[in-house]
């Protein structure tokens, strides 16, 4: 009698705990390569000559498109909270400090899914829109591909202050850097690697201006060049760009991590780097070894579309990408 207890009480709690397993797997669905295989098989297709269009335009948009793949990461997770317009609900990230004027590449995103839905209705996330869009950029300027996990949904609401506190600025010490990267998963070795997409694009004066005019090191000719666009006062010029590698800002390279070793960082965020901290070796290596480089990019840019994003039943598949369905 006794047995024929335990072995009831034990079948209920194997019972128990495949339900348990199942609903969390529905919940907590891991991303993977394949996940559209059979759902939206065009995708890749569909997606890169949108892409393709858009950086031969504008080189820039390029960047631009990689950028906006990091800034959705980096605030709750990669889950295409970036893209949405404010609401009577919420305030959203677009014109926090770190985006506000500076991320771009919204209408790309748009006019791909507005492809992708009269391909397959209702099926891709924006957020795996970004996910793709942001490693077609990285090929199509000359980088290093990878398989890009896909799976993820997208949020229902944004927030402007955690974009405010989310992201790091281009004021921050290589302290600051490390623990931020860290603080979602990635190393040290990833937030050096993922740098290096400034390789490519431009940045605003006002984001340099302190650097160029008040930084010692900086390679004195390099700070003149820029101080030629880029005034010494408040307001002026504050929105003149200038290219993040002076050498190759259109193509994706190693020459990012060769001008810091000349202290040549068009940020400060950049330039901390190589200063005689803990990073130096990995500067060094990437400004010797592209190959290296490029693949430890493409690793990082995985482990960064891992964080945190909205799997199963959570989230939504947005109809489009600026606001949430219904």
């Amino acid at each position: 009698m006794a047995s024929s207890s335990f072995f009831s009480s034990s079948m209920v709690i194997h019972v128990t705990l495949i339900l348990l397993v199942l609903q969390m797997g529905s919940s907590y669905a891991q991303l993977s390569t394949n996940f559209y295989s059979t759902t939206c098989p065009n995708l890749l297709s569909t997606v890169k000559p949108v892409v393709e269009s858009a950086v031969s335009k504008e080189k820039r948009m390029g960047a631009s498109l990689l950028r906006l793949h990091f800034h959705d990461c980096f605030v709750n997770g990669c889950d295409g909270s970036i893209l949405l317009n404010d609401t009577s609900s919420f305030t959203g990230e677009k014109t926090a400090g770190p985006n506000n004027n500076s991320v771009r590449g919204y209408n790309v995103i748009d006019d791909i899914k507005s492809k992708v839905e009269a391909a397959c209705p209702g099926v891709v996330s924006c957020a795996d829109i970004v996910a793709i869009a942001a490693r077609d950029s990285t090929v199509i300027l000359g980088g290093l591909s990878w398989e890009v996990k896909l799976g993820r949904r997208d949020s229902k609401t944004a927030s402007l202050s955690d974009a405010n506190s989310g992201l790091p600025g281009p004021d921050s010490n290589l302290s600051d850097l490390i623990s931020r990267f860290q603080d979602l998963g990635l190393s040290a070795q990833d937030m050096v690697a993922l740098s290096g997409s400034h390789t490519i694009g431009q940045a605003r004066c006002v984001l340099f201006r302190n650097r160029i005019y008040n930084e010692a090191n900086i390679n004195a000719s390099f700070a003149k060049t820029r101080q030629g666009t880029c005034p010494n006062s408040t307001g002026s010029g504050d929105d003149n760009l200038a290219p993040l590698d002076l050498q190759t800002p259109n193509f994706f390279d190693n020459n990012y991590f060769k001008n810091l070793i000349v202290q040549k960082g068009l940020l400060h965020s950049d330039q901390v780097l190589h200063d005689g901290g803990s990073t130096d070796s990995l500067v060094e290596t990437y400004s010797k070894n592209p190959s290296t480089f490029s693949s430890d990019f493409a690793a990082a840019m995985i482990k960064m579309g891992d964080i945190s994003p909205l799997t199963g039943s959570n989230g939504e598949i947005r109809k489009e990408c600026s606001k949430v369905n219904g």
